[in-house]
């Protein structure tokens, strides 16, 4: 079929994203928030739960175009802990969508040939028992795959992720297992939901808002962000791409 003309300039920039990015370090751990869905919904003239939808199909191309570059760690906020307090059609909408996608994605070929390891971070204890059933089936599926690692953050919150560490810490030293000067940037990290996880070198976000609204506070003190006033359901290969083009033309000094 002949390209239109609008899409015929679109691959060609999309092709020349390309060379321009894979050549150089591509980042090995990117975090995304999924910003936007409501708004693309009304944008399409759909109703959020079809938006929410979309976002979910969304995020597997963009699992798609990370792999073709091979980023080794993905993490997306998907759900907080202050969503909750939306009204209760759209807590269960988005609740009912995640028990399908769970059981969705564990049998998906793309994850099984990639061998994609999928944990949940946050506190699950907040989520349906259904929901937190499809999260062990899930995790346990892809418990040995070890060549990417996919993190859907639910039920997060990078200050409720901070505090959990604290008491967890606390609650050694009362049972003697650590003392005072055990206590330093490692230990704290070793007790958050992305213990063993590396640091994001990339965080985005989506759908115009320059703010990190909490995700992965302790985790993200180096690394460089980048926002997109495109609304997730309409986030395009391209934007990814430049994305990590941005990336790449920073220069990252750690603080020195």
């Amino acid at each position: 079929m002949k390209l239109t003309t609008p899409r015929f300039i679109y691959k060609l920039y999309e092709k020349k994203l390309s060379s321009e990015i894979k050549n150089r370090p591509i980042p090995e751990h990117i975090g995304i928030i999924l910003d936007g869905n409501r708004r693309g919904s009304k944008i399409l003239g759909i109703n959020y739960i079809k938006g929410y939808q979309l976002g979910a199909e969304k995020l597997e191309e963009v699992l798609d175009w990370c792999w073709e570059l091979e980023v080794k760690v993905i993490t997306c906020w998907i759900f907080s802990t202050e969503n909750f307090s939306r009204p209760k059609d759209q807590v269960d909408s988005i609740m009912n969508l995640a028990v399908k996608y769970f059981q969705k994605i564990r049998n998906d070929k793309r994850i099984i040939k990639n061998k994609v390891r999928i944990r949940v971070l946050g506190r699950r204890n907040m989520l349906p028992e259904e929901v937190q059933e499809e999260i062990k089936l899930t995790e346990e599926a892809t418990k040995d795959h070890d060549k990417y690692d996919l993190n859907l953050c639910m039920a997060y919150g990078g200050r409720a992720e901070i505090v959990d560490a604290l008491k967890e810490i606390l609650k050694k030293a009362q049972e003697k297992k650590i003392i005072l000067d055990d206590v330093d940037e490692k230990l704290i990290s070793n007790h958050l939901y992305t213990d063993n996880i590396p640091d994001p070198d990339l965080i985005i976000r989506t759908s115009g808002e320059e703010r990190l609204s909490g995700f992965l506070l302790w985790q993200s003190a180096f690394s460089e962000y980048y926002f997109t006033d495109v609304h997730w359901p309409l986030f395009r290969k391209i934007d990814l791409w430049r994305a990590i083009r941005t990336y790449q033309r920073r220069e990252r000094r750690y603080g020195q």
